[in-house]
């Protein structure tokens, strides 16, 4: 593995530069961030993370430190997230932004990314929920933590016909004052009593609608 460069830096485009290393000229792929620090004719060192997968070319990463290529490698482990989606995340939060993102489940932070959709987002925030760790520096108490039957409930809703974010807040309002039934986990219970709440909300509201027609 190639862990980090040290060299001349060649040239600088749009989304790669070229670092001459022992007489050989490496490109490597790094955010506008990283790229935006580098010049030409002058020296630089990076972090880097090499990328090898089927069917496609190697290609080499580049980060100005330690903590962007953990957060990259990392991504590279959740599902439907290639090298190129894990550099867009870096290029639009940044390392800090992601840590704080998944400590407090703000999957929205992520729909922020291009290419990223909110079912993406909800999918990044569970599967790195228990993976990106920051040490000594504990997660904010006021976080919420992630419970694995929301994605599952909130799709099942969005399938049926009700926009995310009406199904969102459904499921936070039909939970309120019934703890145990979230903290139950079971799916087919929290799904009946979250469309008895919605379908109750909905002729509530055509009610209220007919009167004051």
């Amino acid at each position: 593995m190639i862990a980090s460069i040290t060299g001349q830096v060649e040239h600088v485009g749009l989304t790669t530069a070229v670092v001459a290393v022992g007489g050989f000229g490496v490109q490597v792929q790094a955010t506008p961030e990283t790229l935006s620090g580098l010049r030409i004719g002058g020296e630089v060192r990076l972090d880097t993370a090499y990328v090898a997968r089927k069917d496609e070319s190697p290609l080499l990463f580049g980060f100005r430190s330690p903590a962007e290529r953990e957060v990259f490698e990392i991504m590279l482990g959740v599902s439907g997230v290639g090298p190129r989606t894990a550099l867009a995340v870096l290029s639009v939060l940044g390392p800090d932004d992601v840590h704080r993102a998944i400590a407090q489940g703000d999957a929205k932070a992520f729909t922020a990314v291009p290419g990223i959709g909110p079912k993406g987002a909800r999918r990044i925030v569970l599967e790195l929920a228990d993976k990106l760790i920051v040490p000594d520096r504990p997660a904010p108490a006021a976080a919420a933590p992630v419970e694995p039957w929301r994605e599952q409930v909130l799709e099942a809703l969005v399938g049926l016909g009700w926009n995310e974010k009406d199904a969102a807040r459904g499921i936070a309002d039909a939970l309120a004052g019934r703890e145990e039934l979230g903290a139950s986990g079971d799916v087919p219970a929290i799904l009946r009593t979250v469309l008895a709440w919605l379908g109750a909300a909905k002729a509530g509201a055509r009610t209220g609608a007919e009167r004051g027609a």
